[in-house]
């Protein structure tokens, strides 16, 4: 037998945003995160900041590691009531993986950039010092 989604609406859980009941809304699902106030690596204050509101921005923004987006599933209570979603089209989706290969360009201004630097550098101080 499946298990019934909580829905919730965002009125209702602005008033949720104490740290005895903190909760955020990520991707239009709903996450109680009281519990992971102390262990949240950024402090607690940044989830304290949003609790109550939708943290979508701000949790893509950091850039979450696929290990941190399968923790949070043990946190989801439920999700928003279909008015009151949004559609965000510029954050990533839930799947999304920082454990992506980068694109080519990257990789290689990775380290072009620093052996540049290098390279000056030697030549600086080989000049300075002859």
């Amino acid at each position: 037998m499946e298990q019934e989604i909580k829905l919730f609406t965002r009125e209702e859980l602005k008033s949720r945003n104490t740290r005895e009941d903190a909760i955020l809304i990520i991707h239009n699902g709903v996450y109680d995160v009281t519990k992971f106030l102390e262990e949240h690596p950024g402090g607690e204050e940044v989830l304290l900041e949003r609790a109550g509101q939708d943290g979508t921005d701000p949790f893509e923004d950091v850039s979450h590691s696929s290990d941190a987006r399968s923790l949070m599933q043990q946190y989801k209570i439920g999700e928003l009531v279909e008015a009151d979603r949004t559609q965000n089209k510029t954050a990533f989706p839930q799947q999304w993986s920082n454990d992506t290969p980068r694109e080519l360009g990257n990789a290689w201004s990775s380290w072009v950039v620093p052996l540049a630097l290098a390279l000056a550098a030697t030549l600086l101080y080989r000049y300075l010092f002859a």
